[in-house]
């Protein structure tokens, strides 16, 4: 199964496809993760685009299209694949069908206030990357990994108005692919609010209902 990922930042759409790709036995191709692994080796690649990813703002497409071409074509994508923060546009969109078409695109819908409290709360381990949120599913100790003692921290595009700006940036940019999808019979919309185990639920009865 091939499954795109869409909603605005804070939908939940790592979590979601960390639960989803255990379940299903896929991997989970997060862009966002693969940019921060570029950044976090200094390539050349993460160079271009670490002062786009701390501003909010969208990587090119072409940059972004190179990047997951080369992921899809490792050999545990051969059975399929869950791709979350890509497509972000129409011109991704299309370069995806040419690479390796999706069969199925379900669009997370979450309010922008419920976002900006997710995402002003969540902290990531800077050694594992595990996530935490202060309120919802804060660590046991301030500051510090339960999984490995790491040292918990902010990312800079979790800021107030980092968030913002990538709000904006999403509704011009990637929304549009919610008509896009929903033109070729793609698109299946998924309320993201409600607890990770409701929204992998929700998932479930429209799969049993395909």
């Amino acid at each position: 199964m091939k499954i795109v990922l869409l909603g605005p930042p804070g939908a939940g759409k790592g979590t979601f496809a960390a639960q989803a790709s255990k379940r299903l036995g896929l991997p989970h191709i997060s862009t966002g993760d693969l940019f921060r692994a570029a950044i976090k080796n200094e390539t050349s690649l993460g160079k271009k685009v670490k002062d786009i990813l701390a501003n909010g703002l969208l990587v090119p497409d072409e940059l972004t299209i190179g990047l997951v071409k080369d992921r899809l074509l490792q050999p545990d994508a051969a059975d399929g694949w869950i791709l979350d923060g890509f497509p972000r546009t129409i011109p991704q969109a299309e370069a995806l069908q040419e690479i390796n078409p999706a069969e199925l695109v379900l669009n997370l819908e979450v309010d922008d206030g419920l976002i900006l409290q997710r995402l002003m709360g969540r902290r990531i381990c800077r050694n594992c990357g595990k996530i935490y949120h202060m309120v919802t599913m804060p660590p046991k100790r301030d500051g510090i990994c339960d999984a490995c003692g790491g040292e918990l921290y902010t990312r800079s595009d979790d800021q107030e108005d980092s968030i913002k700006t990538r709000l904006a940036a999403y509704r011009e940019q990637t929304e549009p692919l919610v008509q896009w999808y929903g033109d070729r019979n793609l698109l299946i919309p998924l309320r993201g609010k409600g607890t990770p185990d409701s929204v992998y639920a929700a998932f479930e009865e429209v799969l049993r209902n395909r």
